[in-house]
């Protein structure tokens, strides 16, 4: 039963991942995009921002994420949706394809779902009890293990 799950959830977080990103993977355009270093208001922090072109314009995009560092004039892949070229992100395995949200998210709904398949499992009813010690055993053939 638990390895039903482990397949059940790999096969869900899998189709999740692709059909969720945003900007769509399917419909996005790609291009080439130069990281610069800007200061925060806010925070007053140096942060990384992607400046990338489309045909019409120049977009800048905050490129920061968490376990990511990136260098000053770093070329990085970029990716956007064309009927909102400022909607991107910087295309790579981290922080576009996983975030931490979503590993922290599916690792808890793992958790979950492997317990609930351990308690199904280790506490069968009296009545299935009854039933597997008056089952008579198959006959196997003369060849089997």
């Amino acid at each position: 039963m638990y390895k039903i799950a482990i397949i059940l959830y790999l096969t869900c977080f899998s189709l999740y991942i692709l059909f969720s990103r945003q900007p769509d993977y399917f419909d996005g355009e790609l291009t080439k995009a130069t990281i610069h270093f800007i200061k925060d208001s806010a925070t007053n922090k140096m942060m990384p921002y992607a400046f990338y072109r489309t045909e019409r314009k120049e977009f800048a995009v905050n490129a920061g994420y968490i376990f990511r560092k990136f260098t000053e004039g770093e070329k990085v892949d970029f990716i956007y949706e064309a009927s909102q070229p400022k909607m991107g992100a910087v295309y790579s395995w981290w922080g576009y394809w996983i975030t931490i949200g979503e590993v922290l998210f599916s690792i808890g709904l793992l958790i979950v779902m492997f317990y609930i398949a351990v308690s199904v499992t280790s506490n069968p009813t009296p009545e299935a009890v009854m039933e597997q010690l008056n089952d008579k055993p198959v006959k196997k053939r003369k060849y089997e293990n």
